[in-house]
């Protein structure tokens, strides 16, 4: 298949493109796809898709407060370049980094993989958090609790015979 931009050179890039809900697909060469890639680069800069998430600050005395004092970085600053300036803008910036984070990902903590080699250990961690269920659940005779909660010890514990 060829470009559909140049004509010329084979399609190695996909492309799915929405606009005003009108779907487009553009197959591209590796010279297009670059050149169509600076384009989005300079219409969306990463500082204008921050500032569209994160509530505007509407009072000049509020956007003065508003600076980092290890570096001076002001918000808007942060706000224009898309980058803090060192580590202490995290705490000047706390609240409003944490309605950004909210706004990206659905929540401002971070979940993250456990390592393959702590994967164990997170199951032993978990089986023995199961255990003390198991054993409430039988004092207060919840023996269908119970019940779940034996199945999902025997789970677990397979599991992590099954990743050794």
């Amino acid at each position: 298949m060829l470009c559909d931009i140049c004509g010329k050179k084979i399609a190695t890039v996909h492309l799915t493109e929405i606009i005003n809900g009108e779907v487009r697909e553009l197959h591209l060469c590796e010279d297009c796809a670059l050149k169509k890639s600076q384009e989005v680069q300079q219409q969306f800069s990463l500082g204008d898709i921050l500032a569209g998430l994160v509530e505007e600050i509407t009072t000049p005395e509020a956007r003065e407060i508003l600076k980092c004092k290890k570096c001076q970085m002001t918000y808007q600053e942060f706000k224009k370049i898309g980058r803090l300036g060192c580590s202490n803008c995290y705490l000047a910036f706390k609240k409003q980094l944490s309605q950004l984070l909210r706004a990206i990902h659905g929540s401002n903590t971070h979940q993250g993989k456990v390592p393959p080699t702590k994967f164990k250990l997170k199951i032993d961690i978990e089986i023995e958090e199961l255990k003390k269920r198991l054993k409430r659940a039988i004092e207060l005779e919840e023996f269908e609790e119970a019940a779940k909660i034996r199945d999902k010890i025997k789970e677990l514990e397979k599991k992590k015979n099954e990743s050794q």
